[in-house]
């Protein structure tokens, strides 16, 4: 660590001088000192008494705090900003340690030019009071956006695990009643005595008929409600009773009357009623078999998307699949999604990159939300597109959407945390704050927004290495 004598250009070329006089400047530059640290010089250190305030003039610096065994990175603070300021205004010691990053060049002000300041009880109280404010109504609105996009969240998975929730209940309802009637209608069938020349074509053609119905028929809705009505029809000529019942699983088989015919020939007109009341419980038991599977496997892709965006057991820090964290955000937030169309051009063998990516999810989680938020009843066709593209050493993520837009004199102001341009008590203003630390302070990355009527592009750069 060394100081050397600032020269009065550095504080010119510097944009929180910039208000300032020539008289100001040269006061302040009188009282100031150029401080110089190498990457991983300490500037202070949690615990420390305040010693002063210092300006960056040139590198980055790391605040860092331990929680618990481990040392967190909590910001990082760039060039033309300043560190210190709590501690020197409150009289506490610092609350967190930093550090340089690389060479870095400050403007340090001693403690004694706020003396008059630390010698005011009233001044003094008046900052304490505010700065315990600002971090209590902060900590809480934070608190309270964890917990509505928990909440949203939790609404969307429930009403996504309800479908297939609901299907297994009807399909395991109905399938001990349909079990009994396909043994009874069996039983029948076993007391015909049948021969064996009946039974193979039989066994032969329930296999078939499984068989068509798991493929489906590919039949558009109108062709499949002829080819029911075409086989109710045939039933109906042949004194089959309950037509209306045996002819849609059949028509999932996609049976044609030939068949029919073909049955009837093999087995005879007097046991066609059991054999079609047989075939029809087969089929349906088959069809009650794969909605069971098909909405478990459902509810099994939900848990895993759930357990993938939040990185559950997994190390908060890994390479990361870009393009998986956004898609287990849409499945996350497929309810309020619902209604908008969702366009992919993903980048091919887009690398990964390391980073926290149950934090990223986060922010792919606010900016979609957002995006759902503007299109709601604001146009007549909904769309977000998803754009992904390797920008020299940056992984580039665009989400753009053809809602209204922002306001031209609001755009500026998007990540000032707490300013919010929803309606009063419909957003905390700290969605897009805290999507702007995370990208920019804990993964050196870039956030900005563009936006005119039709189209709001966010666009988020993240640095490959």
């Amino acid at each position: 660590m060394q100081e050397n004598v600032l020269d009065f250009q550095d504080m010119r070329q510097m944009p929180i001088f910039s208000s300032f006089t020539d008289e100001q400047l040269a006061s302040l530059q009188a009282q100031s000192h150029e401080l110089v640290l190498q990457a991983g010089d300490v500037l202070f250190r949690e615990g420390d008494p305040p010693q002063g305030l210092y300006v960056i003039l040139d590198g980055e610096v790391e605040i860092v705090k331990q929680i618990g065994a481990q040392m967190v990175v909590i910001a990082n603070v760039a060039t033309g900003s300043f560190v210190g300021e709590i501690s020197l205004l409150t009289g506490f010691p610092h609350s967190a340690m930093a550090r340089a990053t690389r060479t870095s060049r400050f403007l340090k002000y001693d403690a004694e030019m706020f003396s008059v300041i630390k010698e005011s009880p009233v001044a003094q109280l008046m900052l304490v009071t505010m700065v315990e404010r600002l971090r209590n109504t902060e900590s809480q609105v934070q608190q309270h956006q964890k917990l509505s996009a928990l909440g949203k969240m939790a609404a969307g998975l429930a009403h996504e695990l309800n479908n297939p929730a609901a299907a297994n209940q009807s399909a395991a309802n109905q399938l001990p009643e349909t079990l009994a009637a396909l043994q009874a209608q069996t039983l029948k069938l076993y007391a015909a005595k049948l021969t064996t020349e009946q039974l193979n074509f039989l066994t032969e053609l329930q296999g078939t008929l499984v068989e068509r119905a798991a493929k489906g028929t590919n039949l558009n809705p109108v062709e499949q409600c002829d080819l029911e009505e075409g086989l109710m029809g045939w039933l109906d000529d042949n004194s089959v009773d309950e037509s209306w019942r045996i002819a849609p699983p059949l028509a999932s088989a996609a049976m044609a009357t030939e068949e029919l015919e073909r049955i009837r020939e093999t087995i005879g007109e007097e046991r066609l009623p059991d054999t079609l009341a047989w075939l029809e419980s087969t089929l349906t038991i088959a069809a009650l078999a794969r909605t069971l599977r098909q909405s478990s496997t459902r509810v099994s892709d939900l848990i895993k998307a759930v357990k993938a965006y939040t990185y559950m057991d997994q190390a908060s820090e890994q390479e990361i699949d870009v393009h998986q964290g956004i898609e287990n955000t849409i499945t996350v937030l497929q309810g309020k999604l619902a209604g908008i169309e969702i366009a992919r051009s993903y980048q091919a063998k887009l690398p990964r990159i390391p980073a926290f990516g149950s934090e990223l999810n986060q922010v792919w989680t606010i900016l979609l939300d957002n995006a759902a938020y503007a299109l709601a009843n604001t146009v007549s066709e909904p769309r977000i597109c998803l754009r992904t593209s390797q920008e020299s050493e940056y992984v580039l993520v665009e989400i753009t959407d053809n809602g209204p837009g922002i306001p031209a004199d609001l755009q500026s102001r998007l990540f000032e945390p707490f300013f919010t341009t929803k309606p009063v008590g419909e957003g905390t203003g700290l969605g897009l704050s805290i999507a702007r630390r995370i990208v920019v302070e804990r993964h050196r990355g870039m956030i900005n927004a563009d936006s005119r009527p039709g189209e709001t592009r966010f666009q988020v750069f993240l640095p490959i290495n």
